[in-house]
């Protein structure tokens, strides 16, 4: 049999704050920690590559707790790490539990069982996942209207090229909130906004949007903020307050 992955003294798969709050939006941070369980042995990674970005969004989940803050939004952050399974990921996915990350082999991840498997997705994965559900299932219940924020980073360079964008704003078959953001970002006139850049929301690559926000008719967006700008406190500051001033306008104009 195998053991628990997770000791008793370690942390929680999901942080949820701030449930009661009044605000529409509802936060997300897929790859919001970086924390490796300590049995996993750090995946036979050195520990500067569990900094990177092949382990976690950087700055992320700062930006997630100052806006969760400056609206009264409800935010739930992941507390492990993306190596260790990919809570944006359907687990049956290749690119749940990765081998190789850019360019980085992951050693803890090689020649996997099921069991082995099965044990972080037990462990990590469906907690996340399934306290997203039950917080909106609650909030229905209750008769509040929820809007799904998923908030995420993205590098400056990625494999030697450039990425010009501040921020991308990431939507898949339903862009009733994705537009009117793109507008608001754009009138801003200091940054450079991308539309479904650097990545696109799909079915086969992300799993919070499609599964919560698609499929439970939420309007939904996803929002990518360049690491470089978030890295430190200031700037987490500054992306929190301005996604606070924005998204209730743009919102705003999805409902007339």
């Amino acid at each position: 049999m195998t053991p628990p992955l997770l000791d008793p003294d370690e942390p929680q798969p999901a942080t949820l704050v701030n449930e009661t709050g009044a605000s529409v939006f509802f936060l997300t941070c897929d790859h919001g920690g970086r924390a490796i369980p300590r049995r996993l042995e750090r995946l036979g990674l050195a520990e500067p590559d569990t900094c990177r970005h092949i382990a976690w969004d950087i700055g992320i989940a700062e930006v997630g707790q100052r806006l969760s803050a400056a609206l009264d939004a409800a935010l739930i952050a992941q507390t492990y790490s993306r190596l260790v399974i990919d809570c944006n990921r359907d687990p049956s996915a290749p690119s749940s539990i990765a081998e190789i990350s850019e360019d980085t082999e992951i050693p803890g991840n090689r020649n996997l069982s099921e069991a082995n498997r099965a044990a972080r997705r037990d462990a990590i994965f469906r907690p996340y996942q399934d306290g997203i559900a039950a917080a909106l299932d609650r909030r229905a219940a209750e008769g509040r209207v929820s809007v799904l924020i998923a908030l995420h980073s993205f590098t400056p360079v990625f494999r030697r090229v450039p990425r010009p964008w501040h921020v991308g704003v990431l939507f898949n078959r339903d862009a009733r909130l994705a537009h009117p953001l793109l507008e608001l970002l754009r009138a801003e006139g200091d940054l450079t906004v991308g539309e479904n850049e650097p990545y696109r929301v799909t079915d086969l690559t992300d799993f919070t949007v499609p599964v919560h926000g698609e499929r439970r008719g939420l309007p939904h967006v996803e929002i990518e903020i360049r690491q470089d700008l978030i890295a430190e406190p200031a700037g987490q500051a500054a992306w929190g307050e301005r996604l606070a001033r924005l998204l209730p306008d743009a919102y705003s104009k999805l409902r007339r």
